[in-house]
């Protein structure tokens, strides 16, 4: 694991950026001067990547000045360190995906450049059209510095296959007997590995690192990270020790999810259920097995359900940033997020309904759309995001790694989780 010194850098990367994005604007070209934009994004999925160079082809041709659009895929699991090494080392790209843990470092920067402006001028954007409930985590005194493109519920992929293989009941037919919750499906899974050798569970992302998943189970507790406010530490709250102490028992006891070190990909097979969202669906082969997406377990609190959201924002030190807001308005107007909801669900009203995703999203059924898509954008909350988020991030991963052996003390260990975050919070 990376020290937590240069890990806490790349909070002060992001500040330092502040301080220059502070000093002024960077160069804009002109009007009609030749430009290259280039987009950091997550994905290298060629399903993704196709659409968004395909939409940036159409781009190009209605506008000349544009003599190229790159999208530049970076790792996932260190994307916004990445991203801001390039930013601190005058690498920035004109436009980026920014996750939702990072959105309020990025929003209050002054990194970004405001997007109102742009959006509700462009032709035909219909700005309104815009839940305002999406766009929350992206503003800023009363500005829009982010669009955000993807709010994507979290929900469980199923091979239906393997569970049958195991003798055990389909999450559908639980469902259908009231009996989808936490407790049945750890179950479920936990006798899967025992019959197949296969993995039960997989939390998709996780890894034992990217511990703001775990907000996927969690949150079925009323467990949450740190108050609504911000400034209190929640991982020691009952709540929070009850939830993980099942979490725990499963990984350890009962091996319904794989242990640490040890992978398995719920889209190669290897795997009965994962817990994911659905731009992962286009992992999924046409001859594979017999699948299916359910809405997240049922908790001791109730149903629920998880967001995670990606925006887009325009490095306001790009020397083309105009530039890249008015591409980023053509790529976020209605009919290119109709193309792009089939992987990313959008923030327009008018396209959540399951008709509407239906079209683009053939694999997926309209009841599996409502009730883990539209019904989670509605109900959901979203996975764990506070200013300074890098440093808290790293100091909650250091804190949770003695959790990951099979004798921990729960209650302990995130005791020691609020010892280490609490003075961050506070600030």
């Amino acid at each position: 694991m990376r020290t937590g010194n240069g890990l806490r850098g790349v909070a002060v990367v992001l500040a330092a950026t502040l301080a220059l994005t502070a000093c002024g604007d960077g160069e804009k070209s002109g009007k009609d001067a030749p430009a290259s934009l280039r987009m950091t994004i997550w994905s290298a999925n060629e399903a993704h990547l196709k659409l968004f160079n395909e939409i940036a082809e159409e781009y190009k041709k209605a506008n000349p000045d544009i003599t190229a659009i790159t999208f530049e895929p970076l790792p996932f699991e260190n994307y916004t360190t990445t991203l801001t090494t390039q930013i601190a080392g005058g690498n920035a790209p004109d436009l980026a995906w920014v996750f939702e843990n990072s959105a309020p470092d990025f929003v209050n920067s002054g990194a970004l450049l405001p997007l109102d402006g742009v959006l509700k001028k462009a032709d035909g954007y219909a700005y309104d059209d815009l839940s305002p409930a999406t766009l929350k985590l992206w503003q800023s005194d009363g500005k829009l510095f982010g669009y955000p493109f993807s709010t994507s519920p979290f929900g469980v992929f199923v091979n239906n296959d393997l569970l049958k293989k195991a003798g055990q009941k389909t999450p559908a037919e639980l469902i259908a007997a009231g009996q989808w919750n936490w407790d049945n499906a750890l179950a479920t899974a936990a006798a899967t590995q025992s019959s197949t050798g296969k993995a039960g569970l997989v939390i998709r992302d996780f890894d034992y690192k990217g511990w703001d998943n775990l907000s996927t189970v969690w949150t079925g507790w009323g467990a949450q990270a740190w108050s609504a406010d911000g400034k209190s530490c929640g991982f020691a709250a009952p709540e929070m020790v009850d939830a993980m102490t099942t979490l725990h028992k499963a990984i350890f006891t009962a091996k319904a999810l794989p242990g640490p070190g040890t992978t398995a990909d719920f889209f190669a097979g290897d795997a009965a259920m994962t817990v994911t969202q659905i731009s992962r669906a286009s992992l999924l082969k046409k001859d594979g097995f017999d699948w299916d997406l359910v809405p997240l377990p049922a908790g001791p609190k109730g149903t629920y359900s998880v967001v995670g959201q990606a925006g887009i924002g325009v490095m306001k030190k790009s020397p083309h940033a105009d530039k890249a807001a008015n591409f980023l308005a053509f790529l976020t107007n209605p009919t290119n997020s109709a193309k792009l909801a089939q992987f990313f669900p959008p923030p327009r009203q008018s396209l959540l309904t399951a008709e509407t995703l239906a079209k683009t999203n053939p694999t997926l059924k309209p009841e599996q759309l409502q009730k883990v898509v539209i019904d989670g954008i509605t109900n959901g909350v979203v996975k764990p995001s506070h200013a300074g988020q890098a440093e808290l991030s790293q100091q909650v991963r250091a804190g949770l790694d003695p959790l990951w052996k099979a004798d921990a003390d729960v209650k302990a260990v995130l005791d020691g989780v609020c010892t280490k975050i609490q003075p961050l919070l506070a600030k």
